[in-house]
């Protein structure tokens, strides 16, 4: 693994711009937001008034912005407010699993912007996902009726419409206890939701504070994290274990993880879903780190995702009890059985391959150290992509259980 390094992230930069569209309102929009880079520019102003552009500029920047979503935001939320759409936009913090590639810049292992990952994406690109195609965060906003897709929120061509609708600020190889970030050069939990704070400014500064405050309060926010900790933190690199057993390791990395919601609560998310920590011990990586010839689920690994989820759960019924007098849903989500059932039912999905991952089956099978390596050519017999992450028919199977199990309490 390289060396550990606290690398900061790069600002992002948005470009508020729309699709084309027949309706005069939608042409109007296009109009007014093609203004903005121009206002931007200083060469609009001409020379014998450049001491009126100091004042004249910003204002008219400001204008056209607030014009410009005027428009905008009923095309984005006219759906939810005819009582068709329920869920207008959706915001996911986490790791690998719903990581969209906001790694893809940062010095680090914990990134998949290169072949073969993204080999049945559309257009077969790599585009920082973790897995063939798409991961959790697509599917869920595709199958909600949000967007086709859930962008990085450090893309440096976000669009104000993807703002609106929602972005990941989850990173690979992040975790609910610091010292997990910091091994794999990524960022933490506690960076993700200063990633949010950004974007709360942003948002605020393109379409006022009234606007930002009802788009976080009306949207969905997930948070996927825990695995890291467990797989990479305490068994494989076993740093934690000199200092915790297990039991007292899962009751930090859960009063860690209830803090970060808390702290996501009271920043103005208002519906929340907590993801538990999948069947880890079942990756086809701890698999082969157990030495198992029959190529069994390692049970250690299992026992300890159990008992991060039933502590976790617990406490985030206490943490919903609390808060719902305030107007919030904080909700827990379980991942384990419904993989699980997968991996123990493979032929009832139409699987063929549960132990062994498309692209290989060890901890170096994975990231960065399979880049340009060759994947098996039928992804779609396989639970595992790779060394850690499902495919996408796997994804899309769990994301299907998830939203018919839970999204009726974020609705």
């Amino acid at each position: 693994m390289f060396p550990p390094r606290l690398a900061r992230y790069k600002p992002t930069q948005l470009r508020a711009v729309s699709r084309p569209a027949p309706a005069t309102a939608a042409e109007q929009q296009k109009r007014l937001v093609g203004l903005l880079p121009i206002m931007a520019s200083p060469t609009t102003c001409l020379k014998d008034h450049a001491s009126r552009c100091g004042f004249v500029r910003p204002l008219l920047q400001l204008l056209v912005a607030a014009a410009a979503a005027a428009v905008l935001l009923p095309s984005v939320h006219g759906v939810a407010s005819a009582g068709e759409q329920k869920i207008s936009s959706i915001f996911l913090f986490g790791d690998s699993i719903v990581d969209p590639g906001n790694n893809n810049n940062r010095f680090t292992e914990a990134k998949a912007n290169f072949p073969p990952y993204g080999r049945d994406f559309p257009g077969g690109v790599a585009t920082g996902r973790f897995s063939n195609g798409l991961v959790p965060g697509d599917l869920l906003a595709s199958k909600l009726g949000i967007k086709e897709l859930l962008p990085p929120f450090l893309s440096d061509d976000l669009e104000l419409k993807d703002l609106l609708s929602g972005v990941a600020f989850a990173c690979g190889g992040s975790g609910y206890d610091p010292l997990t970030s910091k091994l794999a050069t990524t960022l933490s939990s506690t960076d993700q939701l200063e990633l949010f704070n950004d974007y709360k400014k942003k948002l605020t500064a393109l379409v006022g504070e009234e606007e930002m405050t009802r788009v976080i309060s009306e949207g969905v926010f997930l948070t996927v994290m825990g695995a890291n900790d467990i797989v990479n933190n305490y068994f494989t690199l076993p740093l934690r274990r000199h200092e915790y057993d297990l039991p007292s390791y899962v009751d930090f990395l859960v009063s860690s993880a209830i803090n970060f919601t808390k702290s996501l609560n009271d920043m103005g998310a208002k519906r929340i879903g907590f993801v538990g920590v999948p069947p880890l011990g079942c990756c086809p990586s701890q698999i082969t780190l157990a030495g198992s010839p029959s190529r069994q689920c390692e049970p250690l690994r299992n026992e300890a995702s159990e008992l991060f989820n039933s502590r976790i759960s617990t406490e985030i019924e206490r943490l919903n009890a609390e808060r719902s007098a305030f107007g919030s849903t904080i909700v827990y989500f379980d991942i384990y059985y419904n993989l699980l059932d997968l991996i123990q039912n493979p032929a009832l999905y139409g699987f063929k391959e549960v132990s062994e991952g498309c692209c290989g089956s060890t901890v170096l099978n994975a990231a960065i150290f399979i880049a340009y390596h060759s994947a098996c050519p039928n992804a779609i017999d396989y639970i595992f992509w790779d060394g850690f992450h499902p495919t996408q028919k796997a994804y899309n199977i769990v994301v299907d259980k998830l939203i018919q199990q839970n999204m009726k309490y974020l609705m």
